[in-house]
C-alpha cells in the first residue's frame, strides 16, 4: 500500500493533468460500457432493481414499505414483460447511530440489528414484497465486496488520508459545509447548531481520517447528467442535482476514527479506522450483483428506488464513487417523495407514524399497495389518513372494478357462466350496429391503454398508470350501464346477440385491466383473471391482445367456462374496521 500523502505531495500540476488523464479514460470506458451494455440488453432481458437499503436504528414505518412497493410493482411488470429481473432490498446495519442504539436497548449490535432486521423481513412478507435477495451488510460477502472496492479506490490514488474538521451531524452519518448549517434552540431552550436539510442537531468535529477525492468528478458527473436527461427521475431531482453540481464539491471523508466507531467494517491495512457507513451501504447494490466476481450480467441493468432525503448520496457520492472504480454508473435512480399524515410530518412526538404492518391488515395487502401507488406521487409529498384510504378504496376497487366484475359474471347476465360470443353485426368495425359513438371511442382508449400503461410502469409514475385505468373501467362502466343489458330479451335473437355481446366486450375490457394491474394487485389480480377463466401462462404482456373478435380474428376465451369463485372481488370498507384475529385481515374485507 503506498504511503496515504504520496498522492498529495506530487503538486498541483500533477494533479490537475491526472484529473484530465482520469476523466478522458472514464469517458472512453464510459463510451465502451454503455454500448456493450445495450447489446447484452438486447441479447439477455435482465433488469435489476434495488430500494435502499433499511437504516435498522428503527423499526419500518410508511416510507420504507412505499419504496418497497415502488420497487416491487417494477420488478413485477418486468417479469409481465419477459425479462429477467432481479429484485433486492435488505438492512443497512452500520454505523455510530445504530451503536448508540443498542448500547441504549442494553444489546450487542449484532443482537439487535438482526431484530430489527427480522421486523423488515416481516412487513416485506405481509405485503407480498417479492425481493428476489435481502442483503444485510453485516453479512460476510458484503464485508467482503466493501473491503474490495475500498482497495480499488485505494490503489487508483482516490483515496488518501488526512486531518478533517466542520459540523457533523450523528443522525444522518454526515458531515456538512457551513452553509448547510442553522441556528436552533433545543427542547429546553438552548441554542444549538442544525443541519438546514434534516434538522438533525450538528457538532463541531476534527479528526484524522481517510479521504475520498470527490473534487475529482464534478465536471464528469455534470457530463454524465447533462447527456443523459433521464438518469434522475422525476424532472425536478435531476434538476436539483444539477445546482448542486454549480458549486465545488469539497473531498469526502470516508472513514472513522474506530475510538469512536467500532460497529462498521475496518479500514484495511489499518486497524484505527472503520469506513465510512454511506461507503459500506452504498456498495450493497454491488454486493447483490456479485461484486467483485460475477456483477457484470447485472449492474449493467441496475435501477434504484430512493426517497428524495438521500439523493444526494446516491446521485452524487455513488456515481462518484463507481467512476472511480471504473463501473457503469446506473440505468436510473427513481426518486419518490415522502408521506405526512394529515398534513404534517411523521414523528414519535406527534403520535402520528402510521405503523404499516398494523395498516396492511386493516385495508388488506392489495388495498394498502394500491393506495400508497395510486396516491403517491414521486415529485410532491403525499398526505395520508385513513379516510383517505377507505374513500378511494370503496371507490376504485370495491364499487368500479368489483362492480363491473359482479355485473358482467352475474347469473342474471351470464346464465351459462362462459365467455359469451361476440357478433360483428351487433357491434361492427363500421358505425351502423347497435353500438354507438361512445362505444369506439371506449375500444380505443382501451387498446391503447397497454402502451400508456407501460410509460409510466417506466417511469415510476405508478398513479399516472392507475388514472388511466381507472379512467377505462370508468368508460366500461358507461358502456354496460348505457346498453342496460338487463333490460334486453334473450328470447329475441338479435337482443340475445346484442346481450352477449356487451358482455364479451366488457369481459375482455376486464381481462386487460386485471393483467395491467398484476404488478400494483397481484392476490386482486389474480383473482379477477380467475373468474375470468384466464390461465396463468395467458397473463403476460405480451397476451394483452384487445378484443380480437372486433378484428375478425379468433379469441381464445370465447365459449370458454368462467372460475367457479363467485365471491366478491373487494369488500367495501366500513368507517371501523376490526382485525379478525384468525385470518389477521379486517372482516369486513372477508370474502363471502
Amino acid at each position: 500500500m503506498q504511503p496515504p500523502c504520496l498522492f498529495i505531495t506530487r503538486g498541483w500540476k500533477t494533479l490537475h493533468r491526472l484529473q484530465q488523464n482520469h476523466r478522458f479514460s472514464l469517458r472512453l470506458r464510459s463510451s465502451v460500457v454503455r454500448c456493450s451494455s445495450t447489446q447484452r440488453c438486447k441479447e439477455d432481458k435482465n433488469y435489476y432493481v434495488t430500494t435502499p437499503i433499511f437504516y435498522v436504528n428503527a423499526s419500518p414505518h410508511l416510507g420504507h414499505l412505499y419504496s418497497a412497493v415502488i420497487a416491487d410493482s417494477l420488478h413485477r411488470y418486468k417479469l409481465l414483460q419477459g425479462f429477467n429481473s432481479r429484485f433486492a432490498t435488505g438492512t443497512d446495519e452500520h454505523g455510530l447511530k445504530i451503536q448508540q442504539a443498542a448500547e441504549a436497548a442494553g444489546k450487542d449490535p449484532l443482537s439487535f440489528c438482526t431484530e430489527v432486521s427480522e421486523r423488515y423481513k416481516h412487513l416485506f412478507g405481509s405485503c407480498n414484497i417479492s425481493h428476489t435477495d435481502y442483503i444485510r451488510t453485516t453479512e460476510k460477502r458484503h464485508r467482503e465486496a466493501v473491503e474490495h472496492f475500498w482497495k480499488v479506490l485505494w490503489n487508483k490514488g482516490l483515496i488518501y488520508k488526512g486531518s478533517y474538521e466542520g459540523f457533523y451531524s450523528t443522525q444522518d452519518e454526515s458531515f456538512l459545509m457551513a452553509s448547510q448549517v442553522g441556528d436552533a434552540l433545543d427542547s429546553s431552550g438552548k441554542e444549538i447548531k442544525i443541519s438546514l436539510e434534516s434538522g438533525h442537531k450538528v457538532e463541531w468535529m476534527k479528526e484524522e481520517n481517510y479521504m475520498f477525492r470527490l473534487s475529482v468528478f464534478r465536471s464528469q458527473l455534470l457530463d454524465w447528467l447533462k447527456s443523459n436527461p433521464g438518469a434522475i427521475q422525476p424532472e425536478r431531482f435531476h434538476q436539483l442535482v444539477l445546482q448542486w453540481l454549480q458549486e465545488d464539491l469539497p473531498d469526502l471523508s470516508v472513514s472513522r476514527q474506530r475510538s469512536r466507531l467500532q460497529w462498521g467494517v475496518p479500514v484495511p491495512g489499518d486497524a484505527e479506522q472503520t469506513i465510512y457507513v454511506w461507503l459500506d451501504a452504498l456498495v450493497n447494490y454491488l454486493t447483490v450483483a456479485g461484486y467483485p466476481d460475477t456483477h457484470d450480467q447485472w449492474w449493467h441493468a441496475v435501477h434504484h428506488i430512493i426517497g428524495k432525503d438521500i439523493l444526494k448520496f446516491h446521485a452524487i457520492y455513488w456515481p462518484a464513487f463507481l467512476l472511480g472504480a471504473g463501473l457503469p454508473l446506473p440505468q436510473v435512480i427513481h426518486v419518490h417523495s415522502h408521506w405526512t399524515v394529515g398534513g404534517k410530518k411523521m414523528s414519535k412526538s406527534l403520535g402520528n407514524v402510521i405503523d404499516p404492518c398494523e395498516h396492511s391488515q386493516m385495508f388488506t395487502t392489495d388495498g394498502m399497495r394500491y393506495f400508497l401507488l395510486r396516491q403517491g406521487v414521486p415529485d410532491s409529498d403525499c398526505d395520508y389518513t385513513e379516510n383517505k384510504v377507505r374513500k378511494l378504496l370503496n371507490a376504485e376497487l370495491a364499487d368500479s372494478l368489483g362492480g363491473l366484475l359482479n355485473r358482467c359474471t352475474a347469473p342474471a347476465l351470464n346464465p351459462a357462466q362462459l365467455h359469451p360470443s361476440f357478433c360483428s353485426r351487433s357491434f361492427p368495425r363500421e358505425a351502423g350496429g347497435k353500438a354507438v359513438a361512445e362505444d369506439y371511442h371506449m375500444l380505443e382508449a382501451v387498446r391503447g391503454l397497454p402502451a400508456v400503461v407501460e410509460t409510466h410502469y417506466e417511469s415510476t409514475h405508478v398513479y399516472r398508470a392507475l388514472e388511466a385505468i381507472g379512467a377505462c373501467v370508468r368508460l366500461t362502466n358507461g358502456f354496460v350501464q348505457r346498453h342496460k343489458p338487463w333490460k334486453l330479451d334473450r328470447g329475441d335473437d338479435g337482443d340475445r346477440r346484442w346481450l352477449d355481446t356487451i358482455i364479451h366486450v366488457s369481459l375482455e375490457c376486464l381481462r386487460i385491466y386485471g393483467t395491467l394491474l398484476q404488478p400494483v394487485v397481484p392476490e386482486i389480480s389474480d383473482k379477477l383473471l380467475t373468474r375470468l377463466g384466464v390461465r396463468p401462462d395467458e397473463r403476460s404482456w405480451k397476451a394483452l391482445d384487445f378484443l380480437p373478435r372486433f378484428r375478425g380474428v379468433d379469441c381464445p376465451f370465447e365459449g370458454r367456462a368462467l372460475g367457479s369463485d363467485s365471491g366478491v372481488l373487494f369488500n367495501r370498507l366500513g368507517s371501523q374496521n376490526p382485525i379478525n384475529e384468525k385470518t389477521k385481515q379486517p372482516k369486513s374485507a372477508q370474502l363471502k
